[in-house]
């Protein structure tokens, strides 16, 4: 009877100190102080005077330190093996143009899909489009029963029809209230969706998803400078606009990226990379998109990187509770747009 007392006792006592460590700070007055740094001044203290220092100097040095220290490198080029329309038809009632298209990735014996799915106005020659990762499938933003259901791993959902980790009918249309497609498309704008865990699974697992795809040998997960599940889920992004680029049915050159909550970070980094994109749309983007870190107010870089140890590089580790040694700041991030 005694080991189960202690384990419950040491049970009680790991999730006490837990709790401890990660209690929200919701008081303004207790923040520290902090210093907003001039994104416009080097890190060598030269002052930025004009487009061509931000540019050639200032900007880089600033996406460098935010992928070595946060997001994590790509190492290595992934381009589109394949592109297969896969389905095409009209929807919501003659508005729209719906398309269903799949980019096939090969590399080093690996093979990957992930479907987009459009919704164009049917009377708007070449529409700028949304693009933006959905977190339930394609098949969850709508009622269209032509979507097709996705295949791939999701967390476990029962309420809303995904169960043994894979979407069941029943799911789908689950979040149709997150989705403004007909206005979108009364507006004359369309949409491009895609279900991220495609790109990449959203669990603590390196060896699926798009990571192996530039792995060296015996490599089981990113080194602690490469791209974490953002920084692949962004990638991503950039390859639908690959695609995007070649569709005559869309003009490429006004693309707006947006996503919300951990693909709110996700957009800002994309846009932060890709110049292409037209806008970001971050919605509650939270720690490590938007939200100033250096105030340790609510989320903390420590709360998040235990949380959710896949997202950022594992350098972004060595700022658990150390806020303060950041040489970089999220407005100098947003500035990267």
């Amino acid at each position: 009877m005694k080991k189960p007392i202690l384990f419950f006792i040491a049970l009680l006592l790991v999730n006490l100190i837990f709790a401890q460590q990660f209690t929200p700070n919701y008081d303004e007055d207790k923040m520290p102080k902090y210093i907003v740094p001039d994104p416009l001044l080097s890190f060598k203290l030269k002052k930025v005077k004009n487009v061509k220092d931000w540019e050639k100097k200032r900007r880089p040095e600033l996406l460098d330190i935010f992928t070595q220290n946060m997001f994590g490198e790509i190492p290595g080029q992934i381009k589109i093996s394949t592109i297969k329309v896969l389905e095409q038809g009209v929807a919501y009632n003659g508005k729209a143009k719906r398309k269903q298209v799949e980019l096939h990735f090969e590399k080093n014996g690996k093979q990957l899909d992930f479907t987009i799915l459009m919704y164009l106005p049917a009377n708007t020659i070449k529409p700028a489009v949304f693009l933006g990762y959905n977190f339930s499938g394609n098949h969850a933003v709508t009622n269209d029963v032509n979507v097709i259901i996705s295949e791939a791993w999701s967390a476990n959902k029962p309420s809303l029809g995904i169960v043994n980790n894979r979407f069941t009918e029943q799911s789908r249309g689950c979040d149709t209230q997150s989705w403004a497609i007909e206005k979108m498309l009364d507006a004359g704008m369309g949409l491009a969706t895609i279900y991220y865990g495609e790109v990449d699974p959203d669990k603590n697992d390196f060896t699926d998803g798009i990571h192996p795809f530039l792995y060296k040998r015996d490599q089981q997960k990113p080194a602690v400078n490469q791209w974490g599940s953002l920084a692949a889920w962004s990638w991503g992004l950039s390859r639908a606009l690959d695609y995007l680029e070649t569709d005559p049915d869309v003009d490429a050159s006004k693309v707006i990226v947006f996503g919300h909550s951990r693909l709110g970070k996700t957009a800002l980094w994309a846009g932060a990379n890709d110049k292409r994109f037209a806008a970001v749309i971050s919605n509650n983007s939270g720690c490590g998109g938007a939200a100033l870190s250096k105030r340790i107010y609510v989320e903390t870089i420590a709360r998040i990187n235990t949380s959710f140890p896949l997202w950022f590089c594992d350098n972004f580790k060595n700022y658990n509770n150390r806020e303060e040694t950041m040489p970089f700041y999220q407005h100098e991030f947003i500035a990267l747009i």
